[in-house]
């Protein structure tokens, strides 16, 4: 086992190397903003509602097939309610706790994603970066193969997946073992919320799919498409979340100490940053958690020096992704490893207030 992880019962202790931060730099990057948060999640809001509202509109007025372009555009959309819902669990987003945690609770209803499993599950992925077993949220190899992505990209139909989910906790039932080990049955205040959650979701959505067709019932079939961008809405649109979503860690090396190891960065165009919510910064992110998304290009500035180089934009990145399976293929253990460049020992005052 590596000098830098020390094993402990049911605990590892990993001395995680982080590049250097001058203290008062990391305090303002550290810094939340409500301004910031409202921005970025009431945009992305009204962006799905924008798109959402002109499908529902152009039925009967548009030709169909403008009417589904729309629809599947408000599904690409909507698969980056999970950028956000993951910011928000960090509760990073706003300097107001209670806003954060009402925006997150929104999130998650519209979204389906549970946040009470994410945020147990998500504290571990942090902690405990690829080092199974103690966090099964990521566990390398990543195996992608070509047309299953391709088919699953464009209609996902691993999204009953989580409506089954949803169900199995609001009938009070745990099955995997990761779920298990989050969710011990000597917690059950902790189990109560979980089940209590999917039962208020399935409430929601079992009556937004009621509402619409009871509409639809009195001659407004329109609004038939309202679980599909909702409930359903899951279910197709998925290949640019998926596109930068994976990059993050696969084909990387796991049991490691090092972030820049560990993780991947990739630079893309202002549009999809806005839509990943910054997540492209994965390394930064990792190795400064507490950085708000909307301050991780600052802190890549800071830091970039000693970081690998990342990928200049999506293709790229999935070109090295694709090598990296290629290779895997014929040498399961093989791991790409990031040139990092050499250590600097000390980053002085004038570097680190750069911006």
């Amino acid at each position: 086992m590596d000098a830098d992880i020390k094993s402990s019962g049911n605990h590892l202790d990993i001395d995680w190397y982080r590049v250097p931060v001058d203290k008062d730099a990391l305090r303002k990057l550290n810094e939340r903003s409500d301004l910031m948060g409202l921005l970025q999640s009431g945009c992305h809001l009204a962006l799905l509602t924008l798109t959402g509202a002109l499908a529902i509109y152009g039925v009967g007025r548009f030709p169909g097939w403008v009417v589904a372009g729309i629809v599947y555009m408000h599904g690409t959309f909507f698969h980056f309610l999970l950028s956000g819902f993951h910011e928000l669990c960090h509760g990073t987003v706003f300097k107001n706790r209670w806003l954060n945690d009402r925006m997150l609770q929104l999130y998650s209803l519209i979204s389906m994603f549970h946040y009470i499993e994410f945020r147990q599950s998500h504290r571990r992925h942090h902690l405990y970066t690829l080092h199974a077993p103690y966090d099964s949220e990521v566990v390398l190899p990543i195996r992608h193969e070509f047309w299953p992505v391709v088919k699953s990209v464009f209609l996902d139909f691993r999204g009953y997946g989580i409506l089954k989910a949803h169900w199995r906790y609001a009938t009070g039932h745990i099955d995997h073992p990761w779920n298990q080990r989050l969710f011990p049955e000597n917690k059950q205040e902790l189990r109560r919320q979980l089940f209590n959650w999917s039962r208020l979701t399935l409430a929601v959505h079992g009556g937004i799919c009621a509402g619409s067709l009871l509409l639809a019932a009195t001659g407004h079939p329109r609004w038939l498409l309202l679980p599909l961008q909702t409930t359903f809405a899951r279910f197709y649109g998925r290949w640019l979340n998926f596109l930068l979503n994976e990059t993050q860690h696969v084909g990387l090396k796991d049991n490691t100490p090092d972030f820049r190891l560990c993780c991947r960065s990739v630079m893309v165009n202002p549009i999809f940053g806005f839509l990943h919510w910054q997540m492209q910064y994965h390394i930064e992110h990792h190795m400064y958690a507490a950085v708000p998304f909307y301050n991780l290009p600052k802190l890549n500035r800071l830091i970039r020096n000693q970081l690998p180089e990342p990928p200049r934009g999506v293709w790229a990145a999935w070109r090295q992704i694709a090598d990296i399976l290629k290779k895997q293929k014929s040498d399961p253990d093989y791991c790409y490893l990031a040139p990092l460049p050499p250590p600097e020992i000390r980053l002085n005052r004038e570097d680190q207030g750069q911006s």
